[in-house]
């Protein structure tokens, strides 16, 4: 059968549904869908090694928030975004109100479907300096500092490196992690964010994996948020001719198209705009501000 490439939990369950056939029940999986301020939110849960082996993600929480009747424009679609995302978000930090954050992102800011982490980081309140030369005025808010690796073909250095040397200096409760990520459903591009509490691999939307970011490579919790820009070429194919009920040649398919990723036509104005929903959501977890009070701050 051939392997279809997804960086979404929500479509890895979808995936081993359809090789399982008559089987429903996932072993080591637990999912339920919900609505949060009006967009559907599908909470996929690994449980243990069973889960693990069947989804091929680590044990953890992941979240999707699914974003496409956002272009549609509603009524409040921006700050109902940010809050449905950023109370997932929020669930997933540590515990403490003063607990401290280092928001990463992630990607080549050069490369569009992969700017999304450096783009986002753009919108995030970094508030660390702050904290410690004027405490009073920021007092209540948490200590927020921001940092974008950039890639190793510009840089030389590993992103899992330099955010382990950044990590130990600043020391912060948890890291963010922001990153472009792969769909299999070309519906859910610049359409969904999946949000996780188990780190993540940089480079994995445009399948250039690195070391990864989590609690055992960095010594804190790294919370995920990605947005899916590309889907793979393979991948798309043989879901359109298995919509058309034909059969599938996976060499043919494969043969010069491995690494072949799509994207949508507008995808510069999408990832701008959906960074900035990254951003403000980061924003809204970590303080206690409305999307009003940053967009204040932040002009």
């Amino acid at each position: 059968m051939l392997t279809k490439r997804t960086d979404l939990a929500l479509e890895a369950c979808e995936l081993w549904r359809e090789s399982a056939e008559s089987m429903t029940r996932l072993p080591g999986v637990r999912s339920r869908e919900r609505k949060s301020d009006g967009y559907p939110v599908t909470r996929v849960e690994i449980l243990d090694e069973r889960g693990e082996e069947a989804l091929g993600r680590p044990v953890g929480t992941y979240v999707t928030v699914d974003l496409r009747t956002y272009w549609k424009r509603g009524a409040d679609y921006f700050p109902r975004a940010v809050r449905a995302a950023g109370r997932a978000l929020k669930a997933m930090l540590p515990e403490s109100e003063n607990a401290s954050a280092l928001v990463v992102g992630l990607g080549n800011a050069d490369m569009t479907p992969d700017s999304v982490g450096p783009s986002a980081v753009r919108h995030a309140l970094v508030t660390r300096h702050l904290l410690a030369s004027m405490p009073r005025q920021f007092a209540g808010f948490r200590p927020v500092a921001a940092f974008c690796p950039g890639v190793l073909g510009s840089t030389g250095v590993e992103t899992a490196e330099a955010v382990r040397g950044l990590v130990e200096r600043v020391r912060p409760s948890a890291v963010i992690a922001i990153d472009a990520l792969a769909a299999r459903r070309r519906s859910r591009l610049c359409a969904a964010l999946q949000l996780s509490d188990t780190g993540i691999l940089p480079g994995s939307g445009v399948g250039n994996h690195r070391a990864a970011l989590n609690r055992e490579t960095l010594g804190v919790p790294v919370l995920a948020v990605g947005v899916p820009t590309v889907v793979d070429a393979v991948t798309l194919a043989a879901d359109l001719l298995e919509e058309r009920g034909q059969d599938i040649d996976e060499a043919a398919l494969r043969d010069g198209h491995d690494g072949l990723t799509v994207t949508t036509f507008d995808i510069d104005a999408q990832v701008k705009e959906l960074a900035r929903v990254v951003g403000y959501c980061v924003n809204w977890a970590l303080q206690d501000l409305e999307v009003d009070d940053i967009s204040a701050l932040l002009a």
